[in-house]
């Protein structure tokens, strides 16, 4: 392990163990760097990589703090089948939690939840997923949700529907019948369509001025993005969601079972 990492990782757990608390400042970088017996570019490239996880903040000309650790969210791949088991248990039951609640071990009333629906035409990538021609009509559906402790979303998301076979169901046109109990999985359920695999692509990247600002990034924290599609039991791709996440919050945990000799 490089030296900048042992570093980190004694930083990571003193935060961690709350040795070292929410707002707590850190010693001048020069006299840290003395203290634990390092450079000062080698404590900056601890710091890079704590300040990229979320647990310290630097301010510029101010100093380097312990960061208040935001909502954590842990996203699995058992959460696509809990979905589905949702999808006919009773209206009164499917209004008592969601899929963000899923993820963070929060209460539908400790959420803000905006939806913006509105039309779009397929582009060649989306075009190309959906196997529709490019141009064709799609209803993009803008999603935020947030603690209500916190001002920023827990992640931006864009998921689009082609527009003919939703309009068979007007309600599922209108954003002011969101949030939808038993989200899409049961909004697509109402047209008949069952959901048979669900395919998810992860890639990062650092972030766009307008992801920062609107996920409340620190300077360091890259993004997670998420290209979800989703087919139905006919081998139909029915939905496309384009899902980018904050780094220093998401967890992405994935378990495969495997079959027995």
């Amino acid at each position: 392990m490089a030296k900048y990492e042992q570093i980190a990782d004694a930083l990571r757990q003193s935060v961690r163990t709350r040795e070292l608390k929410p707002g707590e400042w850190l010693l001048a970088e020069d006299k840290l760097a003395s203290h634990c017996r390092t450079s000062p570019p080698m404590l900056q490239r601890a710091f890079a990589q704590l300040a990229g996880e979320g647990l310290i903040d630097r301010r510029h000309g101010v100093g380097t703090f312990v960061q208040e650790p935001r909502r954590r969210v842990e996203r699995n791949n058992d959460r696509h089948q809990w979905e589905k088991d949702r999808v006919r248990r009773s209206q009164a039951e499917r209004l008592s939690t969601g899929s963000t609640e899923h993820d963070t071990g929060l209460e539908v009333t400790d959420l803000v939840f905006h939806a913006e629906y509105r039309e779009a035409k397929a582009d060649e990538d989306h075009a190309a997923v959906f196997g529709v021609p490019v141009g064709t009509r799609l209803l993009e559906r803008i999603y935020r949700t947030n603690s209500r402790e916190e001002d920023s979303p827990f992640a931006f998301v864009r998921s689009y529907l082609v527009h003919d076979v939703v309009a068979a169901n007007p309600d599922l046109l209108d954003d002011s019948n969101e949030p939808w109990p038993g989200g899409t999985q049961n909004q697509l359920e109402t047209l008949g369509i069952e959901l048979d695999c669900i395919d998810e692509w992860i890639t990062t990247r650092p972030p766009t001025a307008e992801e920062v600002e609107e996920l409340g990034l620190k300077k360091g924290v890259w993004v997670i993005l998420l290209r979800k599609v989703c087919t139905d039991i006919d081998g139909r791709v029915v939905e496309v969601s384009d899902v980018t996440l904050s780094g220093d919050r998401t967890e992405l945990v994935f378990t495969t079972p495997l079959k027995r000799w």
